[in-house]
């Protein structure tokens, strides 16, 4: 059989574009997955006792695209969640990220937003460029802050200190002046209401899709015809690592189920100054469960080898200059569309995915 696009990955830049192809235009599309399922890192599943998990880590949904929310919601009814996480640090629990409440904690008494804002001024260290991660963070709450929920976080994370690191890395973290104690602040904050893995089944389950699990997509592609190739998968395995292997890390997840209703107040709990892990995850509380049991998923980041899930991109100098080598050698690679977070070389949300993943649709179908 011939197809129209073969689409390596069925995470979400693949299922995207193949349904979009499919439903809209009328391709055949064949997508193949190396994993024994779909849906990539955010597939979930129930485990042997019954919860709810993500195997590859928590996938926070959230979004201020309408137009994300409005594809996805043709496959997908909603739970709507707002995230709260905390910090356990010094023996105790702090809110996280920081807020008014995490500031009166720390000084011991109340205090309003205001004495806040002029506190932490006096606190940080005026930079008006941060360079790195360290100078993002320590420009916004000074020194002491940055100690307790940063700096070890982010070296057990990355095996990096934070000066060595992109400024994305922790300026992606909110700081607020109130008492809005949500880990995110997008206006849709939500996961879908059966799960991701049901809504990509339901993605991919369009007339002219043909879904191939368990084969790498060179050997797939060796035995059928296709006009395209949309490619979601490391960037420099693509080219044979031709201009020199990019870093990443990679995660080890360490689950225990308990025989009680709860383990933690909330669904997740950061570890930045104990343990070897990271972040202790409890999914429980933001499925809508009512089980008598819970699963609690220890979180270790580690050193990336061969074999091994290519989490995190590193975002450092050293890493974007051999990016850009392969982004050069892409854009001149014909009839091959680079899509996702591995293809590009960069940590995206997933709404971020979905959005870059129709406009590459829009492309393709304003080509004609």
């Amino acid at each position: 059989m011939t197809y129209d696009y073969l689409v390596a990955g069925s995470g979400f830049a693949g299922a995207v574009l193949a349904e979009r192809l499919a439903s809209q235009l009328g391709k055949r599309c064949l997508v193949v997955d190396r994993r024994d399922h779909i849906g990539g890192n955010a597939y979930d599943e129930l485990d042997r006792a019954g919860v709810l998990i993500h195997r590859y880590g928590p996938h926070y949904f959230r979004t201020n695209s309408q137009r994300v929310i409005d594809y996805l919601s043709a496959f997908t009814e909603w739970r709507p969640e707002a995230y709260r996480i905390l910090s356990w640090t010094d023996g105790e629990y702090w809110p996280f990220p920081i807020n008014l409440n995490t500031f009166e904690k720390f000084i011991g008494r109340s205090s309003t937003p205001e004495e806040m804002r002029e506190t932490l001024e006096r606190w940080r260290e005026p930079i008006d460029n941060p360079a790195n991660s360290e100078e993002v963070i320590v420009s916004q709450v000074g020194r002491p802050l940055y100690e307790k929920f940063f700096k070890n976080y982010t070296l057990k994370q990355w095996q990096r200190d934070p000066s060595e690191l992109d400024p994305s890395v922790c300026g992606r973290i909110p700081l607020r002046f109130d008492r809005d104690d949500r880990y995110l602040s997008e206006r849709f904050q939500a996961l879908p209401k059966d799960g991701y893995t049901p809504m990509f089944h339901r993605m991919l389950q369009q007339p002219g899709i043909d879904l191939v699990l368990e084969r790498d997509y060179r050997e797939v592609a060796a035995e059928v015809e296709y006009d395209k190739l949309i490619y979601t998968g490391p960037i420099d395995a693509y080219f044979g690592f031709c201009e020199g292997e990019l870093p990443y890390r990679t995660l080890r997840f360490e689950p225990e189920t308990l025989q009680r209703e709860f383990f933690q107040p909330t669904v997740q709990v950061n570890y930045p100054n104990d343990f070897a892990f990271t972040r202790i995850v409890e999914m429980k509380h933001i499925t809508g469960q009512n089980l008598p049991v819970t699963t609690i998923v220890r979180e270790f980041p580690e050193a990336y080898a061969a074999g091994r899930e290519p989490y995190y991109p590193v975002p450092c100098p050293a890493s974007k200059a051999i990016y850009e080598k392969y982004a050069a050698r892409a854009r001149a690679e014909p009839d091959v569309h680079f899509v996702g977070r591995l293809a590009r070389y960069r940590y995206y949300n997933m709404d971020q995915v979905v959005a870059m993943a129709l406009k590459e649709f829009d492309k393709i179908a304003a080509a004609g």
